[in-house]
């Protein structure tokens, strides 16, 4: 792959890889660890993720067990997961914080499908914006000593990236649905 092109191959990839980790976030009625990464906690005045605090782990399909390594970290703990926008209330035994997942609505669902693919669609933006400025620099390689075809040559290739890109973004967020859905 020419050189040119791979620098904006790869600014896409960099693109799906963020909406991969936005889609690993949401969750679709099963427990899934992934909707505490963006999660901090203050440990010893220092905001530290809460994988790095806490051992995780799903017992149950619906329940997310918060293990801290510190028992004077279960009201930190606690504190993070109130304020941020997960939506569920944390259980406190004194040991460990739990989670536990209610089925979702029909309509909760729905909304969350909503936001999955507001999310892709917002990844093919980005996309299509990569797109367009590898065009641009393709254009201004103009009058150097590039050739008309072979700058034509690069907006092909550059398409033809950006269509197996959009399609991986449509597949992504399709399987996403789905969880979603399934109930």
């Amino acid at each position: 792959m020419d050189e040119r092109i791979k620098v904006y191959a790869d600014k896409m990839d960099k693109t799906i890889g963020n909406l991969e980790g936005e889609l690993a976030t949401i969750r679709a009625g099963r427990a899934n660890p992934h909707v505490l990464d963006k999660l901090t906690v203050d440990y010893y005045g220092i905001p530290t993720p809460l994988q790095q605090a806490a051992n995780i782990s799903v017992p149950e399909a619906r329940m997310i067990q918060i293990q801290p390594w510190e028992k004077s970290m279960l009201k930190e703990i606690e504190k993070a997961i109130n304020m941020s926008d997960i939506g569920i209330n944390p259980t406190n035994d004194g040991s460990c914080v739990r989670l536990i997942f209610p089925e979702l609505t029909e309509e909760r669902r729905k909304e969350l499908v909503k936001d999955v693919k507001k999310k892709g669609e917002a990844a093919k933006v980005a996309i299509r914006n990569i797109r367009r400025d590898g065009n641009d620099a393709f254009k201004k390689l103009k009058g150097t000593e590039v050739s008309e075809d072979a700058i034509k040559d690069l907006e092909e290739d550059l398409q033809k990236i950006t269509d197996k890109k959009i399609e991986l973004v449509e597949k992504a967020v399709e399987v996403k649905s789905k969880e979603v859905l399934t109930v």
